[in-house]
């Protein structure tokens, strides 16, 4: 709500200057304050919630979150008490609808897991048959699921929906090397891998924009990681932050970007220590690490997702080997959270690469509690 000060009364700058020495004390949060009582902006709010058919008896059953779309609605997955994955979606209101694609196995870690949402609910995801072969698959917004592979996929990884409904994913050929994949909304793919690449990698949720850009990591011949964008025309242009490692294991990955080309990603130092990076179009690039981050090999900061006001979501793993939460806004200031009841041992804590932002700056997520069961949790700002 906008208060109007000053309407068509004219005041000069002397008059303003005293009136604004006057009230010096009393301004708070960048606003005139007329009464003694400082302005306070709303505090972000966190609930927990479990989806249907969750398990809660061994370590890493529970509830899992892939993504949240404008409107609120989370897409996630849950492990049940046989460790079998079943898909849900989770509306404002608290409710839930739960899903299996066809063809889902029964068996532990086979049946159905979501990686991401686009605004109008369109989800897309891996289901893992009876003969533990993961396939890709994409539900429509009336609830109508297709499974797809690409030409000679032995295993499917179905990542990002844009609002196009274009999908972006990785899939392993015969000899288990991992290549990109992008498939039209009528169900063309085209495929395809970085030069030098003997491998890519890519993140569930947020790596296609609704432009068609789409980015990732792949390896080279050392197994060193570099980035890369891939634009519509199928143009690749790989990237390297400066401070990266360039010892088997380290190097650049790039996981989000938003509808403004701003990339978002992590790159692992020559200690084996993850930063996090944002990359503006014209290739500038910020590093970043979230306040509290372990310096220990395997500890630091893991950016995972991107909104399009350039809001940043990920997790951090602390010196004891706790992981929490983090928000990092597009003028750099990082604010730090975690879920009620949140484990504190190590490993426990908020769960990495569970984690999306929408356009709102609401984060959905997931955590380990103390028995190590993951619950999905929804911060709201």
């Amino acid at each position: 709500m906008r208060t109007k000060i000053l309407g068509d009364t004219f005041i000069s700058f002397g008059v303003l200057f005293a009136a604004g020495r006057l009230l010096a004390g009393d301004m708070s949060d960048g606003v005139l304050n007329f009464s003694r009582t400082p302005f306070l902006r709303p505090q972000p709010t966190i609930i927990t919630f479990d989806a249907p058919g969750a398990g809660t008896g061994g370590p890493f059953q529970g509830t899992l979150v892939a993504g949240i779309n404008p409107a609120g609605v989370i897409a996630g997955g849950v492990h049940d008490g046989n460790y079998v994955e079943h898909s849900y979606l989770r509306f404002p209101d608290g409710t839930f609808t739960t899903f299996d694609a066809p063809g889902a196995g029964t068996g532990p870690f086979q049946g159905t897991g979501p990686n991401g949402i686009n605004p109008a609910g369109a989800i897309t995801g891996t289901v893992t048959d009876s003969s533990n072969t993961t396939h890709g698959f994409v539900r429509a917004q009336d609830g109508t699921i297709t499974n797809f592979d690409p030409p000679g996929s032995a295993l499917t990884v179905s990542l990002s929906i844009n609002p196009a409904g274009v999908i972006a994913g990785e899939y392993a050929d015969a000899s288990f090397v991992f290549h990109g994949f992008v498939r039209a909304k009528d169900g063309t793919i085209t495929e395809f891998d970085p030069p030098a690449s003997t491998g890519i990698s890519m993140i569930d949720g947020g790596c296609i924009n609704p432009a068609g850009m789409i980015v990732g990591a792949y390896a080279d011949a050392n197994n060193v990681s570099h980035g890369f964008v891939r634009a519509p025309d199928g143009t690749i242009t790989a990237f390297d932050v400066p401070g990266a490692g360039t010892g088997p294991g380290q190097g650049t990955s790039a996981f989000g970007i938003n509808p403004a080309g701003v990339i978002e990603g992590q790159y692992t130092d020559a200690s084996n220590v993850p930063h996090g990076f944002v990359r503006a179009p014209d290739g500038t690039i910020i590093t970043f690490d979230a306040p509290g981050a372990g310096t220990g090999p395997g500890q630091g900061t893991f950016p995972l997702t991107i909104n399009p006001q350039g809001a940043i979501a990920g997790s951090y793993t602390d010196p004891s080997n706790v992981n929490h939460s983090f928000v990092r806004a597009k003028n750099g200031t990082i604010s730090t959270f975690d879920a009620p009841d949140a484990g504190t041992g190590p490993g426990q804590g908020s769960f990495g690469f569970s984690e999306a932002i929408n356009n709102a700056g609401a984060i959905a997520g997931a955590y380990f509690d103390s028995s190590n069961v993951v619950h999905g949790f929804l911060r709201s700002p």
